[in-house]
């Protein structure tokens, strides 16, 4: 506390203390060299500090306000985290879904992860520095923001390999069974195989999409399906066939021994074409593929066992792009099988582009029979024979076709039908029927989608 020091000069004044009781100071008095009596009293100083309290005042202020600032920080901290940490819930559920290959294509979006998680990451980091690692929450939440980066790039790196794709695929295949329980009353009244017994086609099923083919989706041309036969005793096989990247040439064949081993792609069996074929009309019949020859109207035959390829031009028939289907080209020679026997659907001069129907005999490459129609070829998307009724298909949009004619060689007649084909892709490749399960097998994009066929009693 400030004092204030007064001098009284007294003579011959003694050494005094005296203490005040209102004030508490002490009085002294010493003796100067002129023999005088100086006494020194301490008082108090009693005038009020305003300026000290007006500063502390101010500062009581200021840090009421900087602890109400930093509070309503923490709160809106904690709102934020709890939000980020819903968010981060719904990402982990996500993730979860599809690792283990439940999650449709519309649920999956890495850049939409990938910002989730950037935005949750940049904010996480913000709050770690403000708490100085104070908050174990904080931190765990970090922790899993990083683990969860990292299981986004390796799926991200996974998809690139289309195994992501593969399991879309499969899920949509689940769904697309389950829809094609409406058809089970006709179901139980359907034909034994390789009867003819029906009053044609009546439906066909939703598409079960089994895989891209085995060279990628920049092989979008080409044809598969299973092997044709009449005998029982022959073990079927299926087989891939994309075709070139120019979607002309066929330059290799893969087979599998079992639909299984398709679906793991396993124990290929890869098959070279000696000369080439050309477009996606072949077929695999009782051991043999058939297809047409490459730049010539010829139809060729190979021998699996014996790998000997026999050839024989189809007569007048056009070929190199001439009247080929709608948005498939190369295709002047389709091959088709069904329940009596081999088939060549193709065009001629004469014909005017129309479909000409022709049936190869037993074992031999000759046209045993020829039946015109009047389907103009290029107006339709693809052709397949069953029970042998011509069945020619066009779209309808980019996700739907139709079964929109058909022509009975037994009678002669021809009719319109509209029989909605569902599709995956913009394009339809080739179709092919297969007598000995009743399914048709559509390459469509590069992708392998086949089609229960269930039949009118």
């Amino acid at each position: 506390m400030a004092t204030i020091a007064l001098a009284l000069f007294l003579a011959g004044c003694p050494l005094l203390r005296w203490t005040a009781a209102s004030a508490g100071q002490n009085l002294s008095s010493v003796m100067d060299a002129g023999g005088h009596c100086v006494c020194t009293v301490i008082l108090p100083d009693d005038t009020f500090p305003l300026q000290r309290i007006e500063l502390l005042e101010t500062s009581a202020r200021n840090l009421t306000f900087r602890v109400q600032w930093e509070m309503k920080k923490l709160q809106e901290y904690g709102q934020r985290l709890a939000w980020y940490e819903a968010k981060l819930q719904n990402a982990s559920r996500r993730l979860q879904l599809l690792e283990v290959g439940d999650l449709t294509p519309a649920e999956l979006a890495f850049q939409e992860l990938r910002k989730e998680i950037g935005e949750m990451e940049s904010f996480v980091g913000h709050l770690r520095s403000s708490l100085n690692g104070s908050d174990s929450t904080v931190e765990v939440v970090h922790r899993e923001l990083q683990n969860m980066s990292v299981t986004v790039s390796a799926l991200e790196s996974y998809d690139k390999n289309q195994v992501v794709a593969m399991r879309r695929e499969l899920t949509t295949l689940r769904q697309r069974l389950e829809d094609c329980q409406k058809g089970k009353p006709l179901e139980g009244r359907q034909p034994p195989i390789g009867a003819c017994n029906h009053q044609g086609i009546w439906r066909l099923s939703k598409p079960s999409v089994v895989q891209l083919n085995w060279r990628g989706a920049s092989y979008k041309a080409g044809a598969w399906g299973k092997e044709s036969s009449l005998h029982a005793w022959r073990k079927k096989r299926y087989w891939v066939a994309p075709l070139n990247l120019d979607g002309r040439r066929l330059d290799s064949v893969r087979l599998y021994r079992s639909y299984q081993d398709l679906l793991l792609s396993r124990n290929p069996t890869d098959q070279l074409i000696p000369g080439f074929g050309q477009g996606a009309g072949l077929v695999l019949y009782n051991g043999s593929f058939y297809f047409n020859c490459y730049n010539a109207r010829d139809l060729c035959r190979l021998n699996l066992e014996s790998g000997a390829v026999d050839r024989r031009a189809v007569p007048d028939a056009t070929f190199n792009n001439r009247f080929s289907y709608a948005g498939t080209s190369w295709q002047g020679l389709d091959l088709a099988a069904d329940e009596s026997g081999l088939w060549v659907l193709h065009t001629t001069e004469r014909s005017e582009g129309d479909i000409v129907i022709g049936r190869l005999g037993p074992g031999s490459l000759a046209l045993e029979k020829t039946w015109q129609t009047s389907q103009y070829k290029p107006a339709a998307t693809n052709t397949f024979m069953v029970c042998g009724v011509m069945y020619a298909t066009r779209a309808v949009s980019t996700r739907r076709e139709e079964i929109f004619y058909a022509y009975d060689t037994r009678t002669g007649r021809e009719r319109r039908l509209s029989l909605p084909l569902e599709k995956v892709t913009d394009v339809v490749q080739s179709l092919s029927y297969n007598p000995g399960d009743h399914k048709l097998y559509m390459y469509s994009d590069g992708y392998l989608l086949r089609y229960n066929v269930l039949f009118r009693p």
